[in-house]
């Protein structure tokens, strides 16, 4: 076994915490929204929102 695996192993580390998915999409969407505003990305999304609902058949 690697030393490194073993070093960590013995270090008893506090579990990792987790973070509720709405919590992540709530730090996640502004920065999304302000990205597609500065790059001016908005046609670019609305096409290939298109694309993925008529492959889906909407």
């Amino acid at each position: 076994m690697a030393p490194l695996s073993r070093a960590l192993r013995r270090r008893h580390l506090p579990a990792p915490e987790t973070r509720h998915p709405a919590v992540a999409l709530a730090i996640v969407l502004p920065c999304a929204v302000l990205l597609l505003a500065l790059f001016g990305a908005w046609d670019q999304l609305a096409t290939q929102t298109r694309a993925v609902a008529d492959l889906i058949g909407r």
